[in-house]
């Protein structure tokens, strides 16, 4: 579901959205392709303006996790990256729009912000969809539960009803008593 005249696709940059410590991220890496601009620039726009960016708008990856993401997607490991790569979270990509001033970089920013908006309500439906069928199962347990234990029931009662009865067909008196 692109967006006519949308300057990067919004598929494009679900792909680049990975999640670290819990949260919905994009790598500084990643966003600086999308604005058109380095990854040096982007961080130096950043550090510029360091206050803009808490901790829960971007963080430093550490070491385990970004070998986990080399791993993980392949990444190489050649390209000659000094520092940990830094992961912006919705509202950290959101900050970012104020700290790179292009249009292109505006553009972006608003497709992105409409691909986190778009991959939340998927959760939620989602989510919606869990409980629900969640809700159906115990229903449904339930109701197979009582037909399980009449059938239970049932096969208690015929077998009871099969040693109690006497055997059907002729038997001489000696066969009786000593059954």
């Amino acid at each position: 579901m692109a967006e006519q005249g949308a300057l990067v696709p919004i598929d494009r940059i679900e792909r680049r959205i990975v999640m670290l410590r819990g949260e919905k991220v994009m790598l500084d890496a990643d966003l600086a392709e999308l604005y058109g601009v380095s990854t040096g620039v982007l961080n130096q726009a950043v550090k510029r303006n360091r206050s803009r960016f808490p901790d829960d708008f971007m963080f430093q990856l550490n070491q385990k996790e970004a070998d986990s993401l080399r791993s993980h997607f392949v990444i190489s490991n050649r390209g000659g990256r000094r520092y940990l790569p830094f992961a912006f979270t919705e509202q950290g990509v959101a900050m970012l729009s104020s700290v790179l001033r292009s249009s292109r970089a505006v553009q972006v920013n608003v497709q992105i912000m409409r691909t986190f908006v778009r991959l939340r309500q998927l959760l939620s439906s989602n989510a919606g969809l869990a409980r629900k069928l969640a809700e159906l199962e115990a229903k449904y347990d339930e109701r197979f539960k009582i037909v399980f234990d009449a059938i239970r029931s049932l096969m208690q009662d015929q077998e009871e009803r099969r040693k109690s009865k006497r055997p059907i067909g002729y038997h001489s008196e000696r066969q009786q008593t000593q059954d």
